[in-house]
C-alpha cells in the first residue's frame, strides 16, 4: 500500500504560480512512478504530469507544457508540481496519483490520494 497526500492548493491570482506537494508513505513509494492530475467542475479527471520513479522520464499535458513543472525528492518521498502562468482554467481539483510506471499511472493508476483545490482567479 501507498498512502498519498497533497498540500499547497489554494486560491492564487492569474499569472501567478503555486506548488503542489504530494508526500507518499508506505512500501517503498520511491520505486513508483508519481503523476498529477486535475477535475474541474462538470469535467471528467485529466492527466497532468508525470514522472518516473528515478525522475529521468517526465511527460506532461499538451495544456500544461511550459508553464509547469514535476520533480520529485525521493529521500523526502514527495512528488512537486511547480505551476507557474496560471490561467483560471487551470482551477479545479489537483490529484496524486501513483503507479508501477507512467504508463500505468496515466491509464489506471494503482493508487491516489485525496486531492487539493486549486483556484485562479482572473
Amino acid at each position: 500500500q501507498v498512502q498519498l497526500v497533497e498540500s499547497g492548493g489554494g486560491l492564487v491570482q492569474a499569472g501567478n504560480s503555486l506548488r503542489l506537494s504530494c508526500a507518499a508513505s508506505g512500501r517503498t513509494s520511491s520505486n513508483y512512478a508519481m503523476g498529477w492530475f486535475r477535475q474541474a467542475p462538470g469535467k471528467e479527471r485529466e492527466f497532468v504530469a508525470g514522472i518516473s520513479s528515478s525522475g529521468g522520464f517526465i511527460n506532461y499535458a499538451d495544456s500544461v507544457k511550459g508553464r509547469f513543472t514535476v520533480y520529485r525528492d525521493n529521500a523526502k518521498n514527495t512528488v512537486y508540481l511547480q505551476m507557474n502562468s496560471l490561467k483560471p482554467e487551470d482551477t479545479a481539483v489537483y490529484y496524486c496519483a501513483a503507479g508501477a510506471s507512467i504508463f500505468e499511472v496515466k491509464s489506471g493508476p494503482g493508487y491516489w490520494g485525496q486531492g487539493t483545490q486549486v483556484t485562479v482567479s482572473s
